[in-house]
Formats: structure tokens, sequence, C-alpha cells
């Protein structure tokens, strides 16, 4: 295993440990609004900087992005860490959220972790070695047709822009697809179509911390990632699609049409 990853799991681990702790005692928690329907608990303060402190003890000179704590640092790897995404369900008791967290080297995904706490179940990918679910091999799934296709996606839920045009996504989808889930953590959404629960996956307006690591997780067990045009700009942008071969150009294509509402 890399030196990187390994690290990564350590923090991640130690950060779930945390939050699954907290989770038992929401009542006593403080939740602070950072903006409407955008929420910050300790769970997510404590977390984070469990995450920094242990990469910083091995590696001190390394440049984060952090949702919590925004950019630091001056290197060429920088780690891009969600310390809970999913806040809203956590802060609820709906135990579905997850610990991202990211390793990008020269402006490459190079390592990503994704631990379930409540599960614990820990999806990792190093570039070029493929994508594991604890210890075992994971693929996308093999569905070839979108009718056939179980597909997740977010709800807008602070920027509600292009709202009519994600709804008009949304019928297309429903009408073409077997089905389709929010289930509140595009980490976890992006895990899920790894290791083939989920046949794809499309959402607007996430941040590099949301997307990073299950981007790379989808890329390791043979899938695709990009924007809703189909290009590979998804880290930048915020709005992607996530999918094994097939299931990824049907998304495009069904999706194309309503952008230029946006």
């Amino acid at each position: 295993m890399h030196p990187l990853l390994n690290i990564a799991i350590r923090a991640a681990r130690r950060a779930g440990d945390g939050i699954a702790r907290q989770a038992k005692r929401l009542d006593h928690l403080t939740v602070t609004a950072k903006q409407r329907n955008d929420f910050v608990t300790e769970a997510d303060q404590q977390a984070e900087q469990v995450i920094i402190e242990t990469v910083r003890k091995a590696y001190p000179d390394h440049a984060f992005l952090a949702e919590e704590s925004g950019a630091s640092g001056s290197s060429d790897t920088c780690w891009i860490i969600d310390p809970l995404d999913g806040t809203t369900n956590f802060i609820h008791g709906v135990p579905q959220f997850a610990v991202s967290i990211a390793v990008q080297v020269a402006g490459r995904l190079e390592h990503g972790v994704i631990y379930d706490p409540m599960r614990q179940e820990l999806f990792t990918a190093s570039r070029g070695n493929g994508a594991f679910l604890d210890d075992r091999r994971i693929r996308v799934s093999a569905c070839r047709h979108l009718r056939d296709g179980l597909i997740a996606t977010g709800l807008p839920y602070r920027d509600f822009t292009h709202i009519d045009a994600y709804f008009g996504m949304l019928r297309q989808i429903m009408l073409e697809s077997s089905g389709i889930r929010r289930a509140g953590s595009a980490a976890l959404d992006l895990a899920w179509v790894a290791c083939g629960r989920h046949d794809g996956f499309w959402e607007l307006g996430l941040q590099p911390w949301d997307i990073a690591a299950g981007m790379l997780l989808v890329q390791e067990a043979g899938g695709v990632t990009g924007n809703l045009h189909g290009q590979p700009r998804c880290l930048d942008e915020g709005n992607i699609v996530a999918g094994n071969p097939a299931m990824f150009a049907a998304l495009v294509r069904e999706i194309g049409p309503h952008l230029e509402q946006r």
C-alpha cells in the first residue's frame, strides 16, 4: 500500500470513529448555519482537525483544501478533505454520511478514501491500482441500458438558480431509468457507483471536497466521470456525471437537451 494512502486511511478512520461517537449524542451538539441549508457541527470541525493533524504528523509540508478551514499551505501534494459529507443527514440522525479524503499530486488525483463510519465500510483507490471496498476489489455495474439502471442524484438545496433545468433532467431520468435515489451524500453516492450499488450518478453545484475521492474510486473501478457535457472538467466545475461507460454516455445524452436552460 502506498504510504500516502495508508495515512489517508488512518486519518479517515480516526475522524470517522469520532463522528460515530458524536452521532450518539446529537442532542448535545452545537449546530451553526454557514448559509441557507448549509450547516456545520462540532463533529465536522473536530473531524477535520483530526485529519489535518494526522496528515501533518507524517507530511508537515503538504497543502490542504478542506471544507471547513479552506486552503492552506503550498505544495505539489494537496489533501482534499470533506470531514463529514452529509452533515444534514448527520444532524437528523440519518445514518448516511462519510469522511472523504483525496490526495492530489501535481494537479492529478492519485489516492482516495471514503469511510462510512456507521457501516464501517472503507472505500479506497490509488491511481493504476484499482478500487477496493475493505480488502475486496470492486467494479462498476455491468448495467448496459438506462431503462434498467438505478441512478443516484442530489437535489439542489442552496443555489436554486438552475432549478428548472435540474427538474427537466430529473423528469427525463425518472422516465428513462428504473429508479432514482437521493441519499444526501455525494461521496457515498460515488462510492456506491464504484461498487455497483448505483449504476450512475449526477449532481450540480458540488465542491472539490465533495467529489475528489469519489471520482478516483469510480475511475479505478472501471467507470467514467465528467461534467454535464461529458468532458473531464467536473472537479473544477462542480457538476458531475458518473457511471460505467454505457451508463455515463446515456446520462450525458439525456441531460444534454436541458443544458441550454442553464
